[in-house]
């Protein structure tokens, strides 16, 4: 869980200090206004009710085959105005265009991950094939929880590009997505590592955020990796004890007083070992869950580069107008604080006339009043910036509590209930052998 900041730690939002409790205290009163909005899962039931597979030539005009998912929207009760119930087929690659138009367009929300396009992390068993009918399966369900996530979202759900993805087959939805220029306002890799590594004055509690989401992609990548390494010892438990049913289903043959005890003790033990199948599967859900989040710290992360980036060019507009200051205070004293270039061409070929200094002194105060104009706007960016994006971490930390806690304590129970069903079947087998 990320720790609190101490009561007396200061951020620094553009050129104001807030202290923590009163930065606290205005993402309190924003998630209020926040949740007096609209969510568009009270007036509309969204499912990706099933997955197909199709063929169809690419880009390049090649053969492939690739899978498509119906997207089934029906309002909620009869009471409600204004949507109609409807359906349409959309591909993976779609649903990824979706999420990087949401990206760019709400820098500040932590937007929900997409579910894997290829099996990761997987216990050998598992087919790794994006195409096996399990893992389309397990995909429909991540692309529906993603419809939800983005649905219930108090800033997204309001998105009319979501909601013509959800809708309107007809028109040509990709055309529309470009049009809205998205591309041209993402933020280069480059660029982003740039800020990372020369921003001077960065938010602490960013920072933070940055730690936390590295680490928590660590432990989360070494528990289902741990789970993973668990589901292959268990499969060969399981399956194991099909040796059993096979030994005392030939022993009963052999035998007349105890056959058909040793015969029913095959039978539990048969039984026990094909049941790993329905639970190795059930695991997978909560595996599921776990890599979830484990994409989630990409989207942490993407918060906190465009922060960075934000904070770098309010420092950079910033610098710029020290450094137009300084031209003007030595233009009107006549003196040169620092080496320079024109420094040396004063002395070389002597001072400026009183007209030449006039017309660079009226060429800098509009450059000064641009900048202290730059400065003003880029502080008020970055004050909404950090306001809105701390409104949505909060939110986001409360899901991902309450999600989290519930998945482990579910897998808790299923584990349970498995030890349970090994017990009962021994107790059977104890029991035909007490009849023999």
């Amino acid at each position: 869980m990320m720790a609190d900041s101490g009561p007396k730690e200061v951020a620094v939002i553009g050129n104001t200090e807030l202290t923590s409790a009163e930065l606290d205290n205005n993402i309190k009163n924003t998630m209020v206004e926040i949740e007096k909005g609209t969510n568009l899962l009270r007036k509309m039931e969204i499912s990706v009710a099933e997955a197909e597979k199709r063929t169809g030539k690419n880009t390049v005009n090649m053969q492939e085959m690739y899978t498509v998912y119906l997207i089934e929207t029906r309002p909620v009760d009869a009471l409600t105005e204004g949507i109609t119930p409807d359906s349409l087929w959309r591909r993976y690659s779609e649903f990824e265009l979706l999420r990087n138009y949401l990206l760019v367009t709400y820098p500040f929300v932590v937007v929900a991950p997409l579910p894997e396009k290829r099996a990761e992390i997987v216990w050998h068993k598992l087919s790794a094939d994006n195409m096996d009918p399990d893992f389309v399966e397990r995909r429909r369900v991540g692309l529906e929880n993603f419809l939800h996530r983005v649905a219930s979202h108090p800033v997204l759900c309001n998105d009319n590009i979501f909601y013509i993805f959800l809708t309107e087959q007809d028109k040509d939805w990709k055309e529309m997505v470009y049009e809205t220029g998205f591309q041209a306002k993402a933020d280069s890799r480059l660029k982003a590592v740039n800020a990372a590594f020369r921003v001077k004055n960065p938010d602490g509690r960013f920072t933070e955020l940055k730690h936390y989401s590295d680490e928590l992609q660590t432990v989360l990548s070494q528990l289902l990796r741990v789970r993973a390494r668990v589901a292959d010892r268990l499969y060969g438990v399981y399956k194991v004890h099909g040796n059993y049913g096979r030994v005392f289903s030939e022993w009963s043959a052999i035998e007349k007083e105890m056959g058909d005890g040793l015969q029913s003790a095959g039978h539990h033990m048969d039984a026990y070992a094909a049941s790993v199948d329905d639970i190795l599967e059930e695991e997978e859900h909560y595996a599921d869950q776990l890599k979830e989040y484990l994409f989630y710290t990409d989207a942490l992360r993407a918060v906190c580069r465009k922060h960075e980036l934000t904070q770098f060019e309010l420092e950079m507009v910033a610098l710029d107008l020290a450094y137009k200051k300084q031209q003007k205070e030595e233009l009107v004293t006549g003196t040169v604080r620092t080496f320079s270039l024109k420094g040396m061409t004063s002395k070389l070929f002597g001072q400026e006339t009183a007209e030449q200094r006039e017309a660079k002194l009226q060429v800098l105060e509009q450059q000064l009043k641009e900048g202290e104009e730059a400065v003003k706007e880029k502080n008020t960016e970055s004050d909404e910036f950090v306001k809105t994006a701390w409104v949505d971490i909060e939110r986001f930390k409360d899901q991902k509590d309450r999600d989290l806690k519930e998945a482990l304590i579910s897998y808790a129970v299923m584990q349970i209930s498995m030890c349970k069903k090994g017990i009962q079947v021994w107790t059977n087998a104890k029991e035909c052998f007490n009849k023999m």
